[in-house]
């Protein structure tokens, strides 16, 4: 139970610009080492650039602007799946952490949301160099949004999620450190992106999500 564990006992909560909890070592060893090998393709070397998106997320984009597609990066993602779990195997004990009454229930408490009937959605993410995500806030179904850090190549802790005012002025910097993150709930003041930025390897995370659309892996 390291995701709980960090919760409870390693997390800190932050008011500004908007209410969010940084967590340190959410993730076990087992768990960095997939997020690691996960084979992820490179846009670049299909000679597709990076657009300021991630890719299409399910249902309305009531909070977000000008962000609908994401289009040929869609290609490049990894989701945790019960199809790929066997190649996940720590993921997946993950993904089932997330499940339980005990972790949702806790998250629930600290958002104010109730996630009593969501879903957990979990993707592997590699970013390259040339890789930047305009400033937004998420779409309603994501009733909480999480980006874990797994920082095994010396990058730049500068390379963290940039959080902004309504007035989209940047006002922190989340530090790019290895097994450390982040959560919050969505709303219609949570701008967040990431200004492009000198990434030498790559920049690997995890991202983590209670939605309300279906995946495979409804809470308990």
């Amino acid at each position: 139970m390291s995701f709980l564990n960090s919760v409870l006992n390693n997390s800190r909560k932050f008011e500004d610009p908007f209410s969010h909890w940084e967590l340190n070592e959410p993730l076990t060893n087992d768990q960095i080492e997939e997020i690691v090998r996960a084979d992820i393709a490179n846009p670049i070397e299909h000679d597709l650039n990076y657009d300021g998106t991630r890719a299409i997320d399910g249902g309305e984009g009531k909070f977000r602007q000008g962000i609908s597609d994401g289009g040929k990066a869609l290609k490049f993602r990894c989701f945790i799946t019960k199809k790929n779990s066997n190649e996940f195997p720590a993921l997946t004990n993950f993904v089932n952490e997330l499940q339980k009454k005990e972790t949702h229930q806790k998250i629930s408490n600290l958002i104010n949301k109730d996630l009593s009937n969501s879903y957990v959605r979990v993707e592997v993410i590699c970013d390259r160099e040339g890789f930047w995500l305009k400033p937004h806030c998420d779409i309603k179904e994501k009733q909480m949004s999480c980006l874990l850090f797994v920082n095994k190549h010396n990058e730049s802790e500068g390379l963290g999620t940039d959080f902004y005012d309504n007035n989209l002025v940047k006002v922190k910097t989340l530090p790019y450190r290895d097994n450390y993150g982040y959560f919050f709930s969505s709303g219609p003041n949570t701008w967040h992106g990431m200004e492009k930025k000198k990434i030498v390897k790559e920049r690997r995370c995890l991202q983590v999500n209670y939605v309300t659309f279906q995946t495979d892996w409804k809470v308990d």
